[in-house]
């Protein structure tokens, strides 16, 4: 998928995922870019921390979209939901997303949320783990089903979509930027971005 051209003399720009999420944040900086689909294994490893593993994945997949995109600056992002001692995932379908949403419920959880910026010409990777925790309601069953039933958030770690009806789930976040629990920090990849040279206010297409 390709949204757009580089400014000559200037990297291309990839984001090395295919999460609707992502590319809806990533969008809004206003520069194009090019979207692919990373060919990683998500698997942790054995007594691998949660911020461990999605920095590494993070890594992965930037590493990933590099052998095909040689002079770019690659963005790779990974999630790691954490509730206690137990890994979430994307609940795929209505009575796995109950259950966790009754798991959670009057409970704290904590994203992992982490980025690498890849600059593939120069070799330079920047990394960061922004965490957020989110503090979920005491929710009855009526809640959570009426809840499932209009949102079906499926395809989201946790079954929350922050962005959307999720938030009335939510009694408080905590968290340095509020889109890594999206998918994409964008505070902290504007950040990196200027550090490659690209400022996201000022750039202009050619």
């Amino acid at each position: 998928m390709k949204l757009g051209q580089a400014q000559p003399g200037q990297s291309k720009l990839v984001l090395a995922s295919t999460s609707r999420y992502r590319r809806e944040l990533l969008s809004r900086l206003h520069i194009p870019f090019e979207v692919l689909a990373p060919d990683v294994d998500e698997t942790p490893l054995p007594d691998e921390s949660p911020s461990a593993t999605a920095l590494r994945l993070s890594v992965l997949k930037a590493q990933a979209a590099a052998a095909t995109h040689p002079d770019a600056l690659i963005i790779g992002s990974d999630q790691v939901l954490m509730l206690g001692d137990e890994q979430l995932g994307k609940p795929g379908n209505f009575d796995t997303a109950f259950a966790q949403l009754k798991k959670m419920q009057g409970k704290a959880m904590v994203f992992h949320t982490a980025l690498t910026l890849l600059n593939s010409r120069t070799g330079h990777a920047q990394t960061q783990d922004v965490p957020t925790v989110v503090h979920i309601r005491p929710l009855s069953d009526a809640q959570i089903t009426a809840y499932l039933h209009k949102e079906q958030p499926y395809d989201c770690a946790g079954s929350a979509k922050s962005e959307s009806l999720g938030i009335a789930l939510m009694e408080r976040m905590d968290s340095p930027d509020p889109t890594a629990l999206i998918g994409l920090p964008l505070m902290a990849l504007t950040g990196m971005l200027l550090n490659e040279g690209v400022d996201v206010l000022t750039w202009r297409s050619a």
